[in-house]
């Protein structure tokens, strides 16, 4: 790899120790896949949030970083941590948790990161721009803003996106150049797609198929940001895509000699069975990604003026909550029995230790990764079917 004299004078640790251990992690992993040079970064988002996740190993590497005087050099942001920062014990959050997540968030604050939480940063006004380099982590927010904001990033694990935004800079590979951008697999939808859990199913089918290549689809009507969000979550979740196009609806479309791939109503209609193992659930939970305010909308339209007679939790960033809640939403949510937390995610949090077992979701990313990491049962289904 090139290195310019700055990036050099860091890489020998003539500007601290912090940053030349960012410098050492950005240049082994630019060697790993081949990249030239670093790269400037507009923004950087950072996963490893959640004690859950991360643990006291995870702890002690932070930290490190904070005690030598780190500071971020872009505007960084931070993914969902393992509970509502706020309403952590109304969740039934133990205080031994709270208390290592607080100190987390605090190394996380004292090195200048903003302390959003949420893991659609895109859905609070954080949009880089098309072509925009950038390093972020989680794998949703980054096939979001990759496909459907045409911004540039590889899936940064979380050690790789502090040190991006502690140096302002990454390694220039993968989704970061054009000859990468392009599609090896063309998806035709025979199937007309409604709902967030129809986007989702599609989601985990593709991504079983194509792994880690770039899908292109062509869909019988269009979809939504928010379904959108919903598939390029989902397809993350079951293979490693980070980047797809949809034909007419973002801003990229280059194919080269795609496989052909078609998938049809019965071909989802088996997957959203085959993703239900329970269908007696202890709670619902919507909201992975975090929920937009239309999401929010729709659920309390759903619930108005009804009781519940499960929990259902609905997960979302605090500034997303805060306009629920002038807009009325909340209130409805919270009458009706419910509950809207932000800072956190199910996947996450430690609801496994909650007393849940079995969770209902519309989210194909939840529907896989609750099973895997959270030990649920789970029933997937819209959110007509699940809040009924």
């Amino acid at each position: 790899m090139y290195l310019t004299k700055e990036e050099e004078r860091i890489y020998d640790g003539e500007e601290g120790v912090a940053k030349q251990k960012a410098m050492e992690l950005l240049v082994a992993l630019g060697k790993i896949y081949g990249a030239d040079k670093l790269i400037p970064v507009g923004s950087a988002q950072i996963a490893g949030v959640s004690y859950k996740t991360i643990g006291d190993a995870g702890i002690d590497f932070i930290r490190f970083f904070s005690d030598n005087g780190a500071k971020v050099s872009v505007n960084s942001y931070l993914n969902p941590a393992g509970m509502d920062l706020s309403n952590w014990a109304d969740a039934g959050v133990k205080n031994s948790f709270a208390k290592k997540q607080n100190e987390i968030i605090e190394i996380f604050r004292k090195m200048g990161i903003n302390i959003t939480c949420t893991c659609t940063p895109y859905l609070i006004g954080i949009r880089p721009k098309l072509g925009e380099h950038i390093a972020w982590s989680e794998s949703s927010a980054v096939s979001f803003v990759n496909s459907i904001l045409g911004a540039r990033t590889n899936r940064e694990g979380g050690p790789s996106s502090l040190a991006a935004a502690i140096i302002g800079k990454t390694a220039n590979y993968g989704y970061h150049l054009d000859e990468n951008r392009v599609a090896n697999f063309l998806v035709r939808v025979r199937a007309k797609l409604k709902t967030i859990s129809d986007y989702g199913a599609l989601g985990v089918y593709v991504g079983r198929l194509v792994q880690n290549s770039v899908p292109a689809f062509e869909l019988v009507q269009q979809a939504t940001e928010d379904q959108l969000k919903a598939l390029g979550a989902a397809m993350a979740a079951s293979g490693a895509v980070a980047l797809f196009f949809v034909k007419g609806q973002t801003p990229e479309w280059f194919l080269d000699s795609p496989e052909i791939i078609e998938v049809k109503e019965e071909d989802i209609e088996k997957l959203k069975k085959e993703l239900t193992d329970e269908k007696d659930v202890d709670h619902v939970v919507i909201g992975c990604p975090h929920c937009s305010l239309d999401e929010i909308k729709n659920i309390a339209e759903k619930v108005h003026g009804k009781k519940l007679k499960k929990e259902l939790w609905i997960y979302t960033s605090r500034q997303v909550k805060e306009e629920a809640d002038k807009q009325g939403y909340i209130e409805i949510i919270k009458d009706a029995g419910g509950k809207v937390i932000s800072d956190t995610c199910p996947v996450v949090s430690p609801i496994e230790d909650m007393g849940f077992k079995s969770t209902a979701t519309n989210s194909g990313k939840a529907a896989l990764y609750l099973k895997k990491l959270c030990k649920q049962k789970i029933h997937f289904g819209d959110v007509e079917e699940i809040t009924e």
